[in-house]
């Protein structure tokens, strides 16, 4: 009996086998062998044993159509005999063994685990709406929030949330990382010499290093990066981030209305680039989430000049950059967006502000507003 229901194991593990070859295309047509027999592959014939277009030798057995041959057995369309046991729609009887649509009862049962795609699908994050008006003080603006160990996001203004806009200076963070990992920007020699052109900000009119360069925001620190970086591996890695419309084409910053010194406009500030304060936290998350595919020599040296000492406190470490634009003199766009380490724990977050007029809009107002948010949204975790 032990010898049969051997024999028996070894056939149906051939035809496990094969079914598996025959799917992956058999190129090389080689004939597999089973016990006691040659199988052949694709009308060919092994050893006076023949496997026709829709039938499988195994010991000596055909599976045809409609039934199949195990040691003299045969599968019937609705049903199999194998020494007496039927193998029904719903189950098999094996030497009292069941085989049900998700095991297989060979003296053991065996889990048949359907796979989408590659990898196990993602659980779809929970959406919180916040009223975190108080903060904003009838400015116009948005906030979005995401926990990663709650895998939830929270948002306040979704319209405005969703909707694109010049991501100015807040796109430091994304042409630092790109520079710290292509070795553009190499921390231990990244001072640049100052061209001697007097800016309107006081703190760009010398000679910068990077976290300097970062932490002023000075703008012609970064165009000369960014010069360097070149328009096809900008192009690469903002497609790469999913960074808003990806958009680049207006390299120089010609469409910006507000300034025409090349020293100080690009496509990142009023100009063709643009991104939603949903997106720059999803962007967040692609940098310094746990799956990230950045080197962490680079990530470490962006998060020191992202670090923001005043704002974080015991238990909370902020880390992000601001940003801000002018239409006419104008502030229409003010942000903050960045990561805060509580813990273990990450939470992502953007502020913008929008045109709000006979009201202060600036990215300084955005960081405090971010700042609360974050800090009451950790108060209230159970």
């Amino acid at each position: 009996m032990k010898i049969k229901a051997w024999r028996r194991c070894q056939g149906m593990l051939c035809y496990v086998l094969l079914g598996m070859a025959i799917l992956t295309g058999c190129a090389d047509k080689k004939a597999a062998h089973g016990d006691g027999g040659n199988i052949a592959v694709n009308e060919e014939l092994a050893a006076d044993v023949t496997v026709a277009e829709s039938s499988i030798e195994l010991e000596g057995n055909t599976i045809a159509d409609g039934g199949t041959g195990l040691e003299g057995n045969t599968i019937t369309d609705d049903g199999t005999d194998l020494e007496g046991n039927v193998i029904t729609d719903d189950g098999t009887d094996l030497e009292g063994n069941t085989i049900a649509d998700d095991a297989t009862g060979l003296g053991e049962t065996i889990a048949i685990e359907e796979v989408a795609g590659s990898a196990e699908q993602e659980k779809e994050p929970e959406m919180v709406e916040a009223d975190w008006s108080a903060y904003f003080h009838g400015l116009n603006g948005a906030a979005v929030l995401y926990d990663a160990s709650q895998n939830r996001y929270v948002v306040y203004n979704d319209d405005l949330a969703m909707t694109r806009r010049s991501p100015c200076s807040t796109f430091k963070i994304i042409s630092s990382l790109i520079a710290l990992e292509k070795g553009i920007i190499v921390q231990e020699d990244s001072v640049r010499t100052w061209s001697g052109e007097t800016f309107w900000n006081e703190d760009w009119n010398k000679d910068l290093g990077f976290q300097e360069a970062f932490r002023c925001s000075s703008v012609w620190y970064f165009r000369e990066v960014i010069d360097e970086i070149g328009k096809e591996t900008m192009q690469e890695e903002l497609d790469k981030l999913g960074y808003g419309n990806c958009d680049i084409t207006d390299w120089e910053g010609r469409l910006n209305s507000n300034n025409n010194n090349r020293a100080l406009t690009g496509f990142w500030i009023e100009s063709s680039l643009a991104i939603s304060p949903r997106e720059q936290v999803d962007v967040m998350k692609r940098i310094f989430g746990s799956d990230s595919s950045y080197s962490a020599q680079a990530l470490q040296e962006l998060e020191q000049a992202m670090f923001q000492e005043e704002e974080s406190k015991e238990g909370l470490s902020l880390y992000g950059k601001t940003g801000m634009g002018k239409a006419q003199g104008i502030v229409v766009d003010a942000w903050f967006t960045g990561f805060a380490k509580h813990g273990e724990s990450k939470l992502y977050y953007c502020v913008y502000l929008g045109r709000t007029d006979g009201m202060q809009v600036s990215s300084a107002v955005a960081r405090e507003i971010a700042t609360e948010i974050v800090s009451e949204y950790l108060v209230n975790l159970p």
